[in-house]
């Protein structure tokens, strides 16, 4: 699905077909680009019965009531308007920034916003098979925020191993696992919609972009893979039963110069001093660490080449600018040529005009 960023309903306009009422404005912002699409308050409603109907639970954010006698004061009922506008703004926003994405995930949901989903294969609400050059970097920018969330519930898995919450702990593993099994089938997707750009007419170079774009992500999968696959071991904590009682002791120091040799230094994650523990990292180990580290390398080189189109596109626009800006001149200059010569002519028939006089 396009990943969306951000919803607005800006305004309003009253149309007479097929009879009079209200639509609505939809403003929609997605990566890489954003559209509109005019709404009416029945659609609404009938989009939060669908949604209800597909998820089995109401949106998070409920709809503005329907009033009473609306069709005859809504053409002139301003504050009613505004009131309705504000509490549908706020409904498509709760959705979309909802944790859970049961709701946007719905096929009701895109289309309610015209978002382009392609062909599914049959199956409403699937990943697309078919992309244009902006959709395709939706997608991939989709497959990253997936990538977040399985990163997400290894963290938890993490954290309710620490807890000894060990059906807690398997239920976030498997959860990782599917999902990171969904990301794997969208990214052969990806690459074969890849391949059609590229044979209907995509540039060399930003084909060899997109093919590394596709290769980053598949290196990402296959390391949390890694690391999904290896549950950590629960630690001891007093009370605990998941450990031999033998281990709530601290090794004697003895014994561990005995194993790792009295020269041992302590192991550390970093060079230097002992790092700064966050809520993040708290419950990672060095696998965990690494892969964190790789996946905020790929957000940053994301960025950056983000950053690069966008300045690139910059670019031709002041190169735009600048030979429009070299032709105004150009024609300035026949202007004022044009307007000496008339002077020229006027002084001329001046003079010949006093001469009569």
């Amino acid at each position: 699905m396009t990943a969306i960023q951000a919803v607005f309903i800006r305004g309003h306009e009253e149309r007479s077909s097929p009879k009079p009422h209200t639509v609505y404005r939809i403003d929609i912002q997605a990566h890489v680009r954003s559209w509109q699409m005019w709404r009416r308050y029945s659609e609404f409603d009938d989009l939060h019965t669908e949604m209800t109907k597909a998820v089995g639970v109401t949106p998070p954010c409920a709809l503005p009531p329907k009033h009473k006698f609306a069709l005859l004061r809504s053409k002139n009922d301003a504050k009613l308007l505004e009131e309705r506008r504000v509490g549908l703004e706020a409904y498509l926003r709760a959705i979309v920034s909802a944790k859970e994405d049961k709701w946007r995930e719905t096929y009701a949901f895109k289309d309610f916003l015209g978002v382009p989903v392609g062909r599914q294969g049959g199956v409403e609400g699937g990943a697309p098979t078919q992309f244009t050059s902006a959709t395709w970097l939706d997608e991939h920018a989709e497959l990253q925020a997936r990538l977040r969330d399985v990163w997400a519930d290894i963290n938890k898995r993490d954290a309710l191993s620490d807890r000894s919450d060990v059906p807690g702990a398997h239920k976030s593993n498997v959860a990782a696992k599917s999902k990171l099994a969904g990301i794997l089938a969208r990214i052969g997707t990806l690459g074969r919609g890849l391949q059609e750009l590229g044979l209907s007419g995509m540039s060399e170079g930003e084909l060899q972009r997109r093919t590394d774009m596709v290769a980053r992500l598949q290196d990402d999968c296959e390391k949390l893979g890694k690391v999904v696959s290896v549950a950590r071991q629960m630690s001891m904590r007093p009370g605990g039963s998941t450990a031999p009682p033998s281990s709530a002791a601290p090794a004697l120091a003895t014994d561990r110069e005995a194993l790792l040799g009295a020269a041992s230094k302590p192991a550390r994650r970093v060079f230097g001093a002992p790092p700064k523990e966050t809520e993040v990292t708290r419950p990672l180990d060095n696998v965990g660490l690494v892969g964190m580290q790789q996946i905020q390398i790929q957000q940053q080189d994301n960025q950056l080449s983000q950053l690069t189109t966008i300045l690139q596109r910059q670019r031709q626009l002041g190169e735009a600018i600048g030979s429009e800006i070299a032709i105004q001149i150009e024609m300035l200059g026949d202007l004022s040529n044009e307007v000496d010569r008339v002077g020229d002519k006027l002084h001329t028939a001046n003079k010949q005009m006093n001469k009569l006089s």
